[in-house]
């Protein structure tokens, strides 16, 4: 009793017609079975090769109003665990008006694989513990760097040359700099509206 294929039928060299028929019914689902697989196979490495060619880099900034003057927004998200999961799946909202920059915390083992990513809206007290320490008792290291700008905390610190403090402009603390300034420019109308 063998089963042969000729052009897609098969046929018992010896046997009776339920036989013919039972091969049939097996090379079948056989071929069924081999599409199904070859379909979900496609599917998952498709969604996979879409999925990880997502630009951070080139966001949309929001065209929606904004709720307060220097409004600003950040990547958020808690306890996730790699960076693309954070940013894919951060939650797009304006950060409260307390807040000033972008906070991103990372930690990670020996060999750079990520464990936690944490990004939040930040003030500037707690960006005071910017850089990468190793956490005592693990091998893990936790980087953290704070950022300055709408969607700024895009890439995650991994060492000691970006867990840093990055400001846009440096601000003036002290308010006899921007009296001056006015002087300055008061100066020059007043001598247009004289002449």
């Amino acid at each position: 009793m063998t089963c042969t294929n000729n052009a897609g039928n098969c046929d018992f060299v010896a046997g009776a017609n339920s036989k013919t028929s039972m091969c049939n019914s097996s090379m079948t689902l056989f071929r069924h079975m081999l599409a199904v697989a070859f379909v979900q196979v496609w599917i998952v490495w498709g969604h996979w090769s879409l999925a990880k060619n997502i630009n951070f880099y080139n966001v949309r900034l929001p065209v929606d109003p904004t709720p307060f003057p220097s409004s600003f927004k950040c990547f958020t998200c808690d306890n996730v665990v790699d960076n693309y999961n954070c940013n894919r799946w951060a939650e797009d909202k304006w950060c409260p008006q307390n807040t000033q920059y972008c906070l991103t915390v990372h930690r990670f083992v020996s060999h750079g694989r990520s464990t936690l990513v944490t990004k939040k809206c930040a003030t500037r007290e707690e960006c005071h513990f910017v850089g990468c320490r190793h956490l005592r008792g693990t091998s893990h290291t936790e980087c953290i760097s704070c950022c300055e700008g709408m969607i700024c905390n895009v890439d995650i610190p991994t060492n000691h040359t970006n867990a840093v403090f990055a400001v846009v402009n440096a601000r003036r603390t002290s308010g006899s700099n921007r009296q001056a300034a006015s002087v300055l420019l008061l100066i020059p109308l007043t001598v247009v509206l004289v002449l």
